[in-house]
């Protein structure tokens, strides 16, 4: 206790120049902090959506009290779905530019979503393809394996 009331009664100008410095690097911490980008954060304030109506991508800021679907730029209405991706080729190979796919269940509408441009299945947080890994089943497959499944249970 007796070192900090020595150090009131030295030189003013080293306690001004302490007290300065201190509130300088307490800036600069601040600074730091807020200052920091993280893509994490970023991904939850900026999301990618599509257009139902147009089928374009844009990207909109989240806010507090938002809700989906989004205001769309090119509509001006709440047109606006996130999208999942989809990185399969009609023939079951694969590819590096993804389809953006809004699903059905995003859109009110029964059934399962199949890409428009591939023709497969779709599904929430749709995986990315792994090597080796067999394709979706296109909307003829997936009829077919369902109505089997349907006539298991009737026979």
């Amino acid at each position: 206790m007796n070192q900090v009331l020595d150090w009131f009664k030295t030189d003013p100008l080293r306690k001004t120049g302490s007290l300065i410095l201190l509130m300088v690097a307490a800036l600069a911490i601040i600074y730091g902090i807020r200052s920091t980008k993280s893509e994490a954060i970023d991904r939850t304030h900026y999301r990618l959506f599509m257009d139902s109506e147009t089928g374009k991508t844009f990207t909109a800021e989240m806010k507090i009290g938002m809700t989906i679907p989004v205001i769309s730029p090119d509509t001006g209405r709440a047109t606006g779905y996130e999208p999942e991706e989809c990185f399969w080729n009609a023939d079951g190979t694969t590819k590096t530019t993804p389809t953006y796919v809004i699903l059905n269940s995003a859109l009110g509408k029964p059934g399962p979503t199949f890409c428009p441009d591939c023709g497969r299945l779709v599904v929430p947080n749709n995986p990315p393809p792994v090597p080796g890994q067999q394709p979706p089943p296109t909307r003829e497959e997936y009829e077919r394996l369902y109505q089997n499944a349907g006539n298991a249970g009737n026979q």
